[in-house]
């Protein structure tokens, strides 16, 4: 990232673009001799969080949709042990194959047993946390999650989360847009609304069994923490499920190049992940994922901690920036051009999410490296030199050049 110059006319030079700032600090939608001051009352924090909307680079042009979201801005499910708030498509209506919900539990406190039409994949945040799951042969699954772990329950599969002794927090994300988190199916919920005759036929139980039940669904209810995992786990004839549906992301070896590093999970090493394929991103202050695609599907994305900007190329002109910070998430649809610059002063994590059971990416500076030379240079205009700074290899994430002394 370009370094801050202040100029002669309180403005302030970052990057591409110029933004206007009084002597007070109030952020003014100004670049050079186009836009003007703010007359009306605004919210101040926001255009502050938004500088690159306030004032858009001179590159940003044409219509392009909205592609970013805060989980602040969403509705806050509360319970007694945790709550749940999600972002689908009818809050960012371009997300169609994607949804995600941020759910927190406390200590012990358990999102009941449930299942719904959509495969859930999850990345752990914060804390610890238990999940279990049984597949149609009755084969279970049993095991302890940890920061930067992953889960992935195919569609259909019954499942539950508990959190352990420091309580957990984590991401979920559905692989279909319009799915809610309330709109699942819950096995309380379930007998609460089945026939007394026929739950006490189908268990055998008594009519005093039955009276205990509850009357309405759980969802989030506090507990106890739960016994040691070798405790927990049930021995069965069937055994246990093929293949895990818990992967440890941070235990492989990342891609790492000169400005951050990246970890990628789809079916090839997560074989259980079916339909949505990861990587985690982490970029150095400064630094950028470099100007790619991706040729498969859309990307949804989940900013985990620390600023960026990315802006989206929609082809024939069309091109427009976002700022995002953590707690955000982005999107950018199928084959369109973007990067993410790390505008902060401390690293930029982020999650990169597909609905595929591959990653895969188009990296523009490989590809012009491995472009028959003089084809490239009759396209940029540019002369022999250029292609020194082209490499066959893909390199991710680039560091910020080095400040000149």
């Amino acid at each position: 990232m370009k370094g801050l110059l202040v100029t002669s006319h309180n403005t302030m030079l970052k990057g591409d673009f110029i933004m206007s700032e009084k002597p007070n600090g109030i952020p003014q939608p100004i670049r050079g001799e186009k836009g003007a001051t703010v007359k009306i009352p605004r919210n101040l924090e926001r255009d502050r969080q938004n500088p690159d909307m306030l004032t858009p680079p001179e590159t940003d042009h044409g219509t392009v949709s909205n592609m970013k979201y805060s989980f602040s801005d969403t509705h806050n499910r509360l319970e007694k042990g945790g709550y749940a708030r999600e972002v689908t498509v009818r809050e960012l209506p371009i997300s169609k194959s994607l949804a995600s919900v941020n759910m927190r539990l406390k200590p012990g406190a358990i999102r009941e047993l449930h299942w719904h039409k959509e495969a859930e994949w999850a990345y752990m945040i914060y804390g610890e946390a238990r999940i279990t799951s049984v597949d149609a042969e009755g084969r279970n699954f049993t095991e302890d999650v940890t920061e930067g772990d992953l889960w992935y329950f195919p569609s259909g599969l019954p499942h539950s989360i508990q959190a352990l002794e420091p309580g957990a927090e984590f991401l979920l994300v559905f692989d279909d847009g319009s799915f809610s988190e309330n709109s699942t199916f819950q096995v309380t919920d379930w007998l609460a609304h089945t026939p007394e005759e026929v739950v006490l036929k189908n268990f055998g139980m008594t009519k005093e069994q039955f009276d205990k039940l509850p009357e309405k669904e759980k969802y989030i209810f506090q507990k106890g923490i739960p016994e040691s995992l070798e405790c927990d786990k049930v021995k069965t004839e069937q055994g246990e499920v093929p293949n895990s549906f818990k992967y440890e992301l941070l235990k492989q070896e990342p891609i790492t190049s000169s400005g951050g590093q990246v970890w990628i999970a789809d079916s090839t090493n997560f074989k259980a992940s079916k339909t949505i394929a990861s990587a985690l991103v982490k970029v150095d202050p400064g630094a950028i994922r470099e100007l790619h695609w991706h040729p498969n599907t859309d990307e949804w994305q989940y900013f985990i901690s620390g600023k960026a900007r990315m802006t989206v190329f929609a082809s024939d002109g069309h091109a427009r920036t976002f700022n995002y910070q953590a707690g955000d998430v982005g999107y950018v649809p199928f084959a369109m051009g973007h990067y993410v610059e790390n505008t902060g002063d401390e690293p930029l994590y982020f999650l990169e999410i597909f609905k595929s059971d591959h990653y895969a990416d188009i990296s523009l500076n490989q590809w012009l490296a491995v472009t028959p030379k003089q084809l490239v240079l009759d396209h940029l205009d540019q002369g022999e030199d250029f292609l020194k700074l082209l490499d066959a290899e893909k390199h991710p994430v680039i560091a910020a050049p080095k400040k000149e002394d």
